[in-house]
């Protein structure tokens, strides 16, 4: 699959790779190929975040990333299900962190681990936006995978990075207008395998 990234997305994999690092993370997360995207600058994806409005509201957006790690990855569908189900996440996370620390519940943290691997693996949840950039260029029938693959597998997915991009606005419906143009690829959703979680 690989073979049949662009140079763009290549980029925004190996800035994942890094950001992973610097975060001392023991695996390539999600959340580090959205960072690694929205590193980026002069390309298509970068394009189509910038017409968004997305590019000056890059704070908000690591902001809103951390909250959902601090309550271990669940996004506020899941906050929600479980407050329908008489479980009170924060009242959780408060005495979770009161006992053994803040950010005790993110998820892929070392946690003090002195291991230092040259190479991460990635996350299911970083192989699955893999996975879906794919089938979202085979459903465009591109002969290619570029970092707007990517964008457009984060909105089709589901989970918290397609959250907190649709909270500043960036859908699946707005980056396609933006890269192809009103009405465009509405019935393209990944070819029919649009997954939540």
């Amino acid at each position: 699959m690989f073979e049949r990234f662009t140079k763009d997305a290549r980029a925004v994999v190996e800035g994942a790779v890094l950001r992973s690092e610097r975060a001392g993370a023991d695996t390539v997360e999600a959340e580090h190929l959205l960072l690694a995207l929205l590193d980026r600058e002069g390309s298509r994806g970068s394009f189509a975040l910038a017409s968004l409005g997305l590019a000056g509201r890059r704070e908000s957006v690591e902001r809103d990333l951390a909250e959902a790690r601090r309550r271990g990855g669940l996004s506020r569908a899941d906050v929600d299900a479980l407050s329908g189900l008489g479980i009170d996440l924060s009242e959780i996370v408060s005495r979770v962190e009161e006992a053994h620390g803040q950010g005790a519940l993110e998820a892929g943290s070392r946690g003090g681990s002195a291991r230092r691997s040259k190479r991460r693996p990635f996350a299911q949840g970083a192989k699955d936006v893999l996975t879906q950039a794919l089938r979202v260029a085979v459903a465009r029938r591109d002969r290619h995978i570029g970092d707007e693959h990517l964008l457009l597998a984060f909105t089709v997915r589901g989970g918290v990075a397609a959250e907190v991009l649709t909270d500043h606005g960036v859908t699946y419906e707005a980056v396609t207008r933006v890269l192809y143009g009103a009405g465009a690829g509405d019935g393209e959703r990944g070819g029919g395998v649009a997954e939540a979680g």
